[in-house]
């Protein structure tokens, strides 16, 4: 039924990488044939036996058949190697694309070959950072369907996120039938079940020509979509994080409170100089007093005391995540105690446990905390206790293992 909806407008000329399956198109028109190539394409990994059943013995190429006809008849999953997943890069197939003007609405958005996009040297979104993007991710069911999670979350966050950075954005709807559209055009990019996931990311960006500082005149919607394991290199193993006192993320006032891309590019530095002391991250500090947490560079972070979870208040200089929101709401569910407050340095160094929480990592148990020389560890010995349980309660909400009863995942078939 979604792929239906979302593919009925696509036209033939958004086509696969022709090199990844065949040399011939599936139209007769011989206008659309493509040349010879001196390469074997790549073959396709036949979907595990659990959801075998719904794949057809047939080339993913089918003479005069429509795009979404191909797509119904092939569950193959591409030729990579679902076992050595990181979360780095993987090109695609296709991406979509979506423009308006200045003051305008955005329409007459089309799935697009993945590729390399054309930019003016004098893009809003190069000359003055007028960007914004998102992540959510697709997982594999047992039976072989979709499942997303939460993507009108992400909707409303760029519509709050476009706002303050005078951006127009696409409505709830057409930023969630986009993302479907996209994540069914590239189904075989999404792992099987229990390899990891599609992470899908929606772009906004100030793409017209703009000398003098002011927004630009137009602006590109953009999804691409890549297939992803662990973020972070230990896994599911408890990581290592220094605390940051000096260079700071956000600022009262600023743009800490929305996904501009700007916030990201400020964290390098302290970061890559974190990585290279063996730390896996850094956690930041508020910039005024700079005694209260805030958040590390790309994930929300929970403090655990007792059956008490607290967690830094969102007030402009921390991002509102969705796994944050939903973390939350999944801890009250099973009974804990949970405070959206001020946090100091010295209730952290005083806490039982403490993890975090992002689209990326989901939820990532932290081993220790260096804090001006000074390492708290936290049970090293691996993933157990608050965060082992919320992370297991949330993982199988998102990968369809039990019933949703919090309504959180759209299912495509």
């Amino acid at each position: 039924m979604e792929r239906s909806a979302v593919f009925g407008g696509l036209q033939p000329n958004y086509l696969l990488y022709p090199s990844r399956f065949s040399t011939s198109l599936p139209f007769s028109d011989h206008r659309t044939r493509l040349p010879n190539f001196s390469h074997p394409p790549s073959l396709c990994l036949k979907l595990q036996k659990q959801v075998s059943s719904c794949c057809s013995a047939v080339s993913p190429f089918k003479r005069g058949a429509t795009f979404s006809e191909t797509q119904s008849e092939t569950c193959e999953l591409a030729d990579i190697d679902w076992d050595d997943l990181g979360f780095a890069y993987v090109p695609t197939d296709y991406m979509y694309s979506m423009k308006c003007t200045k003051g305008g609405n955005f329409s007459k958005g089309e799935l697009q070959r993945f590729g390399n996009i054309e930019l003016s040297p004098s893009a809003g979104v190069l000359n003055y950072g007028q960007g914004l993007f998102e992540g959510l991710k697709a997982y594999r069911r047992e039976d072989g369907n979709l499942l997303l999670f939460r993507p009108e979350e992400n909707a409303m966050r760029m519509i709050m996120g476009a706002e303050r950075m005078c951006m127009p954005s696409p409505t709830v709807e057409q930023f969630v039938d986009a993302v479907k559209a996209t994540v069914l055009a590239n189904k075989r990019w999404v792992p099987p079940p229990g390899k990891g996931s599609l992470y899908i990311r929606p772009l906004l960006m100030g793409s017209g020509a703009v000398l003098g500082l002011a927004p630009a005149p137009e602006y590109t919607f953009l999804i691409y979509v890549s297939p992803v394991g662990n973020y972070f290199k230990e896994g599911v193993a408890p990581i290592h994080l220094i605390v940051e006192h000096e260079l700071h993320r956000a600022t009262p006032g600023g743009t800490g409170g929305v996904k501009t891309i700007g916030n990201y590019a400020a964290v390098l530095k302290a970061q890559s100089a974190a990585k290279a002391r063996g730390f896996s991250d850094v956690l930041y500090l508020d910039c005024v007093q700079k005694k209260y947490l805030e958040e590390v560079s790309s994930c929300n972070i929970f403090v655990v005391k007792g059956n008490n979870i607290s967690t830094p208040a969102i007030k402009g200089t921390i991002l509102p995540g969705i796994t944050r929101k939903s973390i939350i709401d999944v801890a009250r569910s099973q009974g804990f105690q949970v405070e959206e407050r001020l946090v100091t340095v010295d209730e952290l160094l005083d806490a039982d446990e403490v993890f975090c929480t992002g689209t990326a990592v989901v939820v990532s148990p932290v081993g220790s905390i260096t804090y001006k020389g000074k390492r708290v560890s936290y049970g090293e010995e691996g993933f157990s206790g608050v965060s082992e349980q919320l992370y297991s309660v949330l993982t199988k909400l998102q990968m369809g293992l039990i019933e949703d009863k919090m309504n959180w995942t759209v299912e495509l078939s």
